[in-house]
């Protein structure tokens, strides 16, 4: 092991064991502003901020904030928290920075420990950086597809209970207990925010915000043109249940029809990144050129640029909106 990799690696678990005693030092700070929560909210508080505070004492989630709070400006954090409410992701947004930080730091180390090779460490250390928010993003979209599709299922619940004389909310809480998550969950955040004093509109416009669905602001939409003009509500969401249902059923047809052309853009992004990683493995020196010569990187960041060109170009023809 070379001196440079000694030193990232001793710089590396220094700062490493420097956050968890940092961290140790707040301990009693966030005990206090825990017992200012509960005397505010009593047993109102929600089920999901309970388990999630009850993470949140662990030693390698105190030290994940402190790195982030050392990392990132305070919109940024704010901006994270968003899409991983988005998402689900119980972190918080200093919480994923340190995370991201951590995967970069140490994926890039070991890469250069391994190979000896400062570009394939960046890249590494780059892949690292980016899989935190490339998993938040595939999250978000699972979820907010999971979510469309109880959509029209929703509305039908609440349409009929609406016919049996149930106000909007008792509606709404409905749907809350027939319904899995993560209609359910978002459901009973939104009637949350109603019971401790929010605005029907704001807590319906913050569902819409915490989602991010068309089909979701199409039903919020209609509803609350409803509360100030006045109409049958069920009625309406009837209609709209089922334009609902016929846009998931033509996207189902879509992506079956599109299935094909995904997959080759899958297979044409993926298989230059395989073939390469496998040759680098079995016989770096064959492809050394390609990171020490001028013509090999402009080689290199042409191929690179003619496949992200590719695979939009796919994207884009197999893109239908509906």
């Amino acid at each position: 092991m070379t001196v440079p990799v000694v030193t990232a690696v001793m710089v590396f678990l220094a700062m490493f064991l420097l956050t968890f005693y940092l961290t140790g030092l707040r301990y009693q700070e966030q005990v206090l502003a825990t017992a200012q929560l509960e005397k505010v909210l009593g047993k109102q508080r929600p089920r999901v901020l309970s388990n999630f505070q009850g993470k949140k004492g662990k030693g390698s989630r105190k030290a994940l904030e402190l790195i982030g709070k050392m990392l990132g400006a305070r919109g940024l954090k704010t901006k994270l928290e968003k899409e991983l409410t988005r998402a689900d992701v119980l972190l918080k947004g200093e919480e994923f920075l340190g995370l991201t930080f951590l995967l970069l730091l140490g994926l890039g180390i070991i890469s250069f420990f391994f190979t000896n090779n400062l570009p394939f460490a960046i890249t590494a250390a780059c892949l690292g950086g980016y899989l935190p928010f490339f998993a938040v993003r595939v999250k978000q979209n699972k979820r907010r597809i999971k979510f469309n599709g109880q959509i029209g299922d929703a509305l039908v619940i609440m349409a009929n209970a609406l016919r049996s004389g149930f106000s909007f909310l008792q509606a709404m809480d409905m749907v809350r207990r027939e319904m899995p998550d993560p209609i359910a969950k978002e459901f009973g955040i939104t009637l949350l925010e109603m019971n401790w004093g929010s605005s029907t509109e704001i807590a319906l416009l913050g569902l819409t915000e915490r989602v991010k669905s068309d089909d979701l602001d199409l039903v919020i939409t209609a509803v609350l043109i409803q509360r100030q003009v006045g109409g049958n509500l069920a009625e309406i969401l009837d209609n709209i249940a089922h334009t609902i249902k016929e846009r998931v059923r033509i996207k189902g047809e879509i992506k079956t029809l599109t299935a094909q052309g995904r997959i080759s853009g899958l297979i044409i992004g993926l298989l230059p990144v395989v073939l390469t990683t496998v040759i680098y493995l079995l016989n770096p020196g064959y492809l050394s050129l390609l990171f020490t010569t001028r013509t090999g990187v402009i080689m290199l960041l042409s191929a690179v640029l003619a496949q992200l060109m590719g695979v939009i170009i796919i994207r884009r023809i197999i893109s239908i909106e509906v």
